[in-house]
């Protein structure tokens, strides 16, 4: 039986902070890391709690599920800032370093295909990388 996945979002403002899908459950820390290792361990407490309480459990956290964590645009590119230019994400995305800024601080929102552009553009650089001998 394939694993139910639950989405965990993460974002950034002077810390991560991970929110489940549907719950009131969430979780910060200085690294993605350390939110994940937390989110996991607050869903828990939390899922425990609401069986304590006789409150029912959604479908898609009973039995085996996965997580799997999506990053806001601000919160992705803030991850990778260490790694790669606005320079080299703006020619691999054809998205304007000054709009690029804009995202990483939080002034403005992509729409889910410049998103998409963004991601696609990190995985661009990291094949690019790994081609490198």
């Amino acid at each position: 039986m394939e694993k139910k996945q639950v989405i965990v979002y993460v974002d950034w403002d002077d810390n991560y902070c991970a929110c489940v899908e549907g719950l009131a459950c969430v979780a910060t820390g200085q690294t993605p890391a350390e939110v994940k290792q937390r989110i996991r361990e607050a869903l828990a407490w939390h899922l425990e709690a609401m069986r304590e309480d006789g409150e029912e459990i959604p479908a898609k956290l009973q039995g085996d599920y996965r997580l799997l964590y999506q990053l806001t645009a601000q919160a992705l590119l803030k991850s990778s800032q260490s790694m790669v230019t606005q320079a080299a994400l703006s020619r691999a995305t054809g998205i304007n370093r000054q709009q690029l800024s804009h995202y990483s601080t939080g002034i403005r929102r992509p729409r889910p295909a410049q998103r998409k552009r963004i991601v696609l553009g990190l995985h661009q650089l990291g094949h690019e990388l790994l081609a490198v001998e």
